[in-house]
């Protein structure tokens, strides 16, 4: 399969002649390096993205978008169609944090502003209490952003409501629909692949595809830095103010990095599953995710990968990443 890649790549080509002539000369790590290098053009990810729905941002992973206005105490969802194109499918109206604002700390009933994973379902089979009726999604948060920013709390969920009780027209961070509600969405979505994203007031759909490609550029600039052993040219995707999930600062984390890269080692890195999304009520910033694979000699990574960078005058620096 990789043989034949690189001969359909190698027939594809405008330049297919010097590249025969590198292969010729050179042998395939030459031939991988070019188209290394390939995925780094704008050119590319604009033919990758000219037909793509790009109303939430780059998504490769999901099929369902659950978006939440707290200005307006609604729940939308949209699923993708058999064009690809993200659908509105359903408005369910919705109860919020008591306190308006993005919550920051445990106990202070705000629901937050981000985006977020439902991590699992909840109903009386796994001892779900009554009180948020007769289901539940866990969402992810804190995720990697809310952690940069020191916010904390834990218990955000999208549940239904008190089946033998009365309730307040609030909750204490969660968003609570209607049970009739839940258990629809519950028969559309699938939680592996539905991304949740909450503002302050409604979700914008109007992401442009010239920033997407940008990004993904960027995203492929860096990795073939990270592959090359370009040290000078991966650190400069990083911000002064780069935190690392795990707490490692800049300082810290260029060192060591710099003692990584002295290894010269030949390296696999494998982006799948891309998904890059503006970050609600913040300008600039966007959350990247993929699934990497990583192979040295010495070492080998493959899980889910999670950057928060920023976009200032097309140049894209990285906060934090897990």
């Amino acid at each position: 399969m990789r043989l034949l890649s690189l001969v359909l790549f190698i027939y594809s080509s405008l330049f297919s002649s010097d590249i025969l002539t590198s292969y010729r000369l050179n042998g395939i790590a030459e031939l991988e390096k070019t188209m290394d290098k390939e995925l780094t053009s704008i050119e590319y990810w604009d033919s990758v993205i000219k037909d793509k729905d790009t109303s939430f941002g780059y998504l490769e992973s999901y099929s369902n978008i659950l978006t939440c206005n707290k200005e307006k105490s609604t729940l939308n969802l949209y699923s993708i169609n058999e064009k690809d194109n993200f659908n509105f499918r359903k408005e369910y109206s919705a109860y919020t944090g008591k306190r308006k604002g993005d919550k920051v700390k445990e106990g202070d009933l705000k629901t937050p502003i981000g985006i977020y994973n439902i991590t699992q379902r909840l109903s009386k089979d796994t001892k779900l209490d009554p009180f948020y009726g007769p289901l539940a999604f866990v969402t992810s948060y804190p995720n990697t952003y809310d952690t940069y920013r020191g916010k904390n709390g834990s218990g955000i969920w999208i549940h239904g409501l008190p089946i033998k009780q009365d309730r307040d027209e609030f909750t204490r961070g969660c968003i609570a629909i209607n049970n009739q509600n839940i258990e629809c969405l519950n028969k559309n979505i699938d939680i592996s692949k539905t991304l949740l994203i909450i503002n302050s007031s409604e979700v914008k759909k109007d992401t442009s595809k010239v920033m997407m490609s940008s990004i993904l550029s960027q995203l492929y600039n860096w990795r073939y830095a990270w592959l090359y052993n370009d040290i000078d040219s991966y650190l400069k995707f990083y911000s002064d103010k780069f935190v690392r999930n795990d707490g490692m600062n800049i300082k810290t984390f260029t060192t060591y990095k710099s003692r990584v890269f002295k290894k010269i080692e030949k390296k696999t890195i494998i982006f799948k599953d891309i998904n890059i999304v503006p970050y609600p009520n913040s300008e600039n910033v966007y959350q990247i995710t993929f699934k990497e694979f990583y192979k040295s000699n010495t070492f080998e990574f493959s899980g889910n990968k999670i950057l928060i960078v920023t976009m200032h005058d097309n140049v894209m620096k990285i906060l934090t990443e897990k």
